[in-house]
């Protein structure tokens, strides 16, 4: 833990409305933040932890009215990044595809499998191009403090895992579980990419904190994944979510040091100056800092 107030992170946290309250900020206020790529799922609460900045954004809005398929990605990341954070943890809900990654469990993810269609991926497109490179989606660096602080909390933890996005809003059938899994998927959410791909591009460093809500549908012997018991075992899990995030705070190193993922943009654009589209330059002033 830090013996002085962490110098220079600002985290943004992207999660279920639960957690708003359960977070605990201090001085917390709420803001409306206009985004030029859309509009963003809520206000971002603002407020401090342990002397550390915080912005929060509920990636569903207010009471879950927003379905996987219905969120801007784009407006919410940009809205974060307008907001000035440093650093970005997502929170969210998984289905396990591994017998040892059971319900109740952690995963910080270290890899992720897009099977979304029809999505927004970039904030770059026709009259400015970029090629960020996504070979490695998480910062190690973030993720490890994630786990350190899940750990703390006495959870179990799993340090690594893959994630595979899909559409939803339904669960999976029972083929293309089996599926994900021979494809080396771990877990399974509708929420990660392009989230993902947007916090690359954005330069903030990206860590998930994937919460284990059931077993996805490949337990042939077992009753298929139901809502109701997922959301049952989500709101349990977001308590220690919050705490994990709380610990995260006091234990953050006393100065931020550079990322590598802080320039992700540096010889990505492949515009020439020239020839950039002024409008859309325009509207990527804060992605591109």
């Amino acid at each position: 833990m830090s013996a002085t107030k962490p110098d220079g992170w600002h985290i943004g946290v992207i999660g279920g409305s639960g957690l708003t309250q359960g977070i605990g900020l201090e001085q917390a206020q709420e803001i409306a933040v206009e985004s030029p790529f859309g509009t963003p799922s809520g206000p971002v609460t603002q407020g401090t932890l342990a002397g550390v900045r915080f912005s929060f954004l509920a990636r569903h809005g207010a009471g879950h009215r927003l379905p996987p398929e219905a969120i801007d990605y784009r407006a919410n990341v940009d809205a974060l990044k307008r907001c000035g954070v440093t650093d970005l943890v997502a929170v969210s809900a998984v289905g396990s595809l591994r017998e040892g990654v059971a319900p109740g469990h952690f995963v910080v993810v270290d890899q992720l499998i897009d099977r979304t269609t029809g999505r927004e991926r970039s904030f770059f497109g026709a009259g400015f191009v970029a090629h960020a490179s996504l070979a490695d989606p998480v910062c190690p660096r973030l993720s490890a403090l994630v786990a350190d602080a899940v750990a703390s909390e006495g959870r179990s933890v799993h340090r690594t895992g893959c994630y595979i996005a899909i559409d939803g809003p339904q669960f999976s059938t029972r083929a293309e579980s089996r599926m994900m899994r021979g494809w080396g998927a771990d877990v399974i959410g509708m929420t990660a990419m392009p989230e993902a791909r947007l916090a690359r591009e954005a330069q903030l460093p990206y860590a998930l904190l994937a919460m284990v809500t059931d077993y996805d549908c490949w337990r042939e012997s077992e009753a298929a994944v139901e809502a109701e018991e997922v959301f049952r075992v989500m709101a349990a899990n977001a308590a220690y979510a919050c705490g994990a995030l709380q610990t995260l705070a006091k234990s953050l190193p006393a100065v931020r040091a550079p990322s590598p993922i802080d320039r992700a943009l540096d010889g990505a654009l492949a515009t020439a100056p020239g020839v950039r589209d002024p409008r859309r330059a325009a509207m990527l002033g804060a992605i591109l800092g």
